[in-house]
């Protein structure tokens, strides 16, 4: 038997799968890394230490699974986009990577609005905002002038590790529309936006698919892993389309709803939809995008809750059964990190509203919950908005989904029917990519109907969905009534 490799790397932690061309599962294996905060709005993350969590995944997974190495006949990696790592000429790290939840670079977004706006919504389709490489390239202009002086090679997150593994110096074009300085009209890095920052286009990995070979394994990464010299190693991608094409979602109309560190709805699509509140990305499916809408702290609220406060989840999941729908009137603003849509303002902060003192932690819990499900029905009344079509159900994913509790809040808020695949990560769907680049599936529809699987659904309940939209009117008039608080700025 032969076997597909995919590696991803997200908010806190790498995960890595292993895939047979049976379409099997064969092994799994996460890694945790810390994310830091050195600062108001700063959000980092050590390159390093995803190139660690990748070579102890793959030592790990040979292990536990017992294959020969040599039966692994490709890898890929993915991980989120908007992170850039600034290495010098020999790709030697300059400072930590930014990563794209980071809202430092306000005051260069407002400058790019001002005086960019029109120019990048009609090179990049999007507006300015703090996730994108463009304003914290400025921003690191500005108050680190040596680095940037010294910036020589800029990679970001999946290719800095992949570089490890092949030495090679390659983006893939989904990855390059999410940095802001990539023209979609001509599928090119844009001389004009690079200019903005006063980069030159040349400093920039060259663009190629995510199915292209980008190299092999090295001696050195066959040394550290297990991984034979040679194997041949694939682009790879974003998570977020990964994990899109891991659902199953590679026709017009599919529709994928997402609670991992971020959380996403996506709406398979034949076109891109230039809009404010939509973020576009082109399909690894060709000819397909999938905008879609974005709330910036989803499973991340739920994972700041529990370091906080204490316990694991398991046991804030049975506190917060306990509770009725509604909490009591406590509201949860899952605004840790400013937000995106539909507001796209960094400012933005989280809170909790209508605290008692009847209200316990089980209270809280439940109302981080609830909190992140009514910053996705935002999302989702954006799409509806735009009037999108799409189907009348949806598929769950990331870690959030694994929760029946959360499932069903969120079912009961959105009112639709949700489904839950076996395997629907993005190292899952990284997997299967290599497996399809390899030529192991003959198109990415062929590898979803051979390897997903639907294992549960959820159906939203009409009186909670009745209930939860009242709370929603009032969790939106919060927002109204606290937003020029924090405009004000900290005091």
């Amino acid at each position: 038997m032969k076997y597909l490799l995919g590696i991803d790397f997200g908010g806190g932690a790498s995960k890595a799968t292993l895939l047979s061309v049976a379409g099997e599962v064969v092994a799994t294996h996460t890694v945790e890394y810390p994310t830091r905060y050195p600062g108001e709005g700063m959000v980092e993350q050590d390159p390093a230490d995803w190139v660690g969590a990748a070579l102890e995944n793959i030592r790990a997974l040979l292990s536990e699974s017992g294959i020969d190495p040599k039966d692994v006949v490709a890898l890929s990696f993915d991980a989120a986009t908007h992170t850039a790592v600034l290495c010098d000429e020999n790709f030697r790290v300059l400072r930590p990577a930014i990563y794209w939840t980071d809202t430092r670079s306000k005051k260069e977004v407002a400058y790019l609005k001002k005086n960019y706006g029109a120019e990048i919504f009609a090179r990049a389709y999007h507006h300015p905002d703090t996730i994108w490489t463009l304003p914290q390239l400025m921003w690191v202009k500005q108050n680190e002038p040596d680095v940037f002086q010294k910036t020589k090679r800029i990679l970001f997150a999946k290719d800095f590790v992949r570089h490890f593994f092949t030495g090679d110096y390659l983006t893939d074009v989904i990855e390059a529309e999410g940095s802001m300085l990539f023209d979609y009209t001509t599928l090119s890095w844009s001389k004009d936006l690079c200019g903005i920052v006063g980069i030159d286009p040349e400093l920039l990995p060259k663009t190629v698919r995510p199915t292209d070979v980008a190299g092999s394994v090295t001696e050195e990464a066959a040394q550290k892993t297990g991984i034979p010299a040679g194997t041949t190693v694939f682009c790879g991608t974003t998570d977020t389309v990964m994990e899109v094409f891991a659902a199953g979602a590679v026709e017009p109309g599919d529709m994928t709803v997402k609670l991992a560190t971020a959380g996403r709805i996506c709406v398979i699509s034949e076109r891109p939809c230039r809009d404010v509140n939509l973020i576009n990305y082109s399909h690894v499916v060709d000819g397909l995008w999938y905008p879609g809408t974005a709330t910036k702290a989803a499973a991340a609220s739920n994972r700041w809750f529990r370091d906080t406060f204490g316990g694991d989840y398991r046991e804030l999941d049975k506190m917060a059964q306990t509770v009725a729908p509604g909490c009591g009137g406590l509201l949860f603003h899952p605004y840790l990190n400013g937000e995106l849509t539909p507001y796209a303002d960094p400012d933005l902060a989280g809170s909790f509203t209508g605290v008692r003192a009847s209200h316990t932690k089980a209270y809280f819990a439940r109302a981080v919950l609830e909190g992140v499900a009514f910053s996705m029905l935002d999302c989702e009344r954006a799409l509806a908005s735009i009037g999108i079509p799409h189907k009348e159900s949806a598929v769950m994913i990331g870690m959030g989904g694994k929760s029946p509790l959360w499932r069903q809040i969120l079912s009961d808020v959105l009112g639709i029917r949700l489904t839950v695949k076996e395997y629907s990560d993005s190292s899952f769907g990284t997997a299967m990519l290599a497996g399809v680049a390899a030529g192991a599936f003959p198109s990415f529809s062929a590898a979803v109907r051979l390897c997903n699987r639907e294992i549960a659904e959820t159906l939203p309940d009409p009186e909670r969905h009745a209930l939860y939209a009242g709370y929603f009117k009032r969790y939106k008039e919060i927002v109204s009534a606290l937003a020029p608080i924090y405009h004000g700025g900290v005091l």
